[in-house]
């Protein structure tokens, strides 16, 4: 068995970039070149480069949401990549995503009961009323109040939406969270926030945590390991405290340098 809950091995992805005045000139361009990740189980692993380094790619590949050209994909100890249908489905309970905008990713329709409790619905958990004590539990536990199933997203804001979007997440009890620039929409004050939940959850919970960021000052608070990446590729990887205290590549020093307030260590 492999020591991690979730690992990527030698993962590649390609898309064809048009260019030219008519477009007829094709570039390929490797989204992941070559990328092999590992996450222990309770910890929190983060990916941290600047738009465009692969890191969303990465994140939507392990969830098998977008395919990959080669490489594979190991969640405890079974091969992602070669499930489909139902067994897939089934491993989509223990695998689930936090989004970046907590808006775009709540349908604006529903009231947040049901969004918190759609996947219990679609993995058919439980009768209708422990359906509906887990949503209540949950919403509780992220810091909503029962009267919130009934209101709909826009009637939030946008730190409580996001709280929704931890709900909806964190009620089918997942073993492994995606969180995709999780704060990255919010103010600094809410962030702070938004992050402790996070890290009280993933201890009440045995959650393990991959965590996509183009911002090294908040993967500081959250993560146990850093990959760096840089045009789909890995660059640097460690602890967090010796990427952030001994850097190796310039690349890691240039993303730490931009950190408000933040002198490197000469």
């Amino acid at each position: 068995m492999s020591e991690f809950i979730l690992e990527a091995r030698h993962l590649v992805k390609t898309y064809t970039q048009r260019s030219g005045r008519f477009g007829f000139n094709t570039t390929l361009v490797k989204a992941l070149d070559d990328v092999s990740v590992g996450l222990s189980a309770g910890k929190t692993l983060a990916v941290v480069g600047e738009s465009g380094s692969g890191k969303s790619t990465l994140a939507r590949c392990l969830l098998q949401l977008h395919p990959f050209d080669s490489g594979e994909v190991i969640f405890q100890g079974q091969q992602l990549d070669k499930l489909s249908g139902q067994a897939l489905r089934q491993m989509r309970q223990y695998l689930q995503m936090v989004f970046q905008d907590p808006f775009a990713s709540l349908n604006p329709r529903m009231r947040v009961g049901e969004i918190v409790g759609e996947g219990l619905v679609i993995h058919g958990l439980g009768s209708s009323s422990e359906q509906q004590k887990k949503v209540v539990a949950m919403l509780k536990r992220v810091g909503l109040t029962e009267a919130d199933m009934q209101k709909y997203p826009h009637e939030f804001s946008g730190g409580q939406r996001q709280r929704v979007g931890i709900a909806r997440a964190l009620v089918l009890q997942p073993k492994v969270v995606v969180c995709d620039e999780p704060v990255s929409a919010l103010d600094v004050s809410i962030q702070a926030q938004i992050l402790l939940l996070l890290k009280e959850l993933q201890a009440e919970m045995a959650l393990s945590y991959l965590f996509i960021s183009h911002d090294l000052r908040v993967v500081r608070h959250i993560a146990d390991d850093v990959v760096v990446m840089y045009q789909g590729r890995i660059v640097e990887q460690g602890s967090v405290s010796e990427i952030y205290e001994t850097p190796r590549e310039e690349y890691t020093r240039k993303l730490l340098s931009a950190i408000p307030g933040n002198a490197m260590h000469h």
